[in-house]
């Protein structure tokens, strides 16, 4: 029997134009591509990350197309997928959101609009993936090892939800060398401590936040110490609603 064949849409919080969002792309093609029957691209026109659930229900969403199945929208990443759902393509099996320009991970999954984006398509029955990318200072900036990196993870989910699964999947790529082999990924929890934070006086009555992300306190075993340990984190639901601690 020939594998069944997936409508995935994409999506992101750092607008149409990002890096990730092509190595999104190029990820899901290399991993996927003939199991793909078609992949669409809604996200947002411009920057919109650390919008967490928003939506801009208050006025019209304005959709241009701006490719061979990809569209921008003036709106959050949660309003693409809730058109894109309702509108654009009802009929799609996966929606996958990403890559972010920095990791999504612990209490920051409440304010990240790309997990907010694979979170809506969870709530309303789809599967959903969420893919970040750890930052360091020390590490270039680079995209093309993404695609080798979340091969043999994206073939398997896409197997899972061809056989049914409607899970949602939070995937943060850890900050080592580009050219490195592939990490392993390890299955964790989310750990649910917040960064301390601390707020410096500037001036006219401002204060600029200040926290240290890279050395924030973790757990043991959780999404954030296996990501800045050098592995990808995956973390996943099989129902609606928030892991525990968040």
């Amino acid at each position: 029997m020939p594998p069944i064949r997936l409508r995935i849409l994409l999506t992101n919080d750092d607008g149409i134009d990002a890096p990730g969002l092509m190595a999104l792309r190029q990820s899901v093609l290399a991993a996927c591509g003939d199991r793909v029957e078609r992949l669409i691209t809604l996200a947002p026109d411009r920057q919109r990350s650390e919008c967490g659930h928003g939506v801009s229900s208050a006025t019209p969403l304005a959709v241009a197309q701006v490719g061979e199945d990809a569209w921008s929208a003036a709106g959050t990443p949660v309003d693409c997928v809730r058109f894109a759902l309702a509108r654009l393509c009802p009929e799609v099996d996966c929606v996958v959101s990403g890559i972010n320009a920095g990791a999504n991970l612990g209490t920051d999954l409440l304010v990240s609009g790309t997990f907010a984006a694979a979170r809506e398509a969870h709530f309303r029955g789809v599967a959903a993936i969420s893919i970040s990318q750890y930052r360091r200072p020390d590490i270039a900036r680079q995209w093309g090892h993404a695609p080798s990196w979340l091969a043999g993870i994206l073939t398997d989910l896409a197997d899972r939800v061809a056989a049914g699964e409607r899970r949602l999947w939070n995937i943060n790529l850890p900050a080592i060398a580009a050219d490195s082999p592939p990490p392993p990924a390890v299955e964790c929890p989310v750990d649910p401590t917040p960064i301390p934070l601390r707020y410096r006086p500037t001036d006219c009555g401002r204060y600029a936040v200040e926290s240290d992300f890279h050395d924030r306190p973790r757990r043991p075993g959780g999404d954030v110490d296996v990501c800045f340990s050098g592995k990808i984190s995956i973390s996943s639901w099989d129902a609606v609603g928030f892991p525990a601690g968040l």
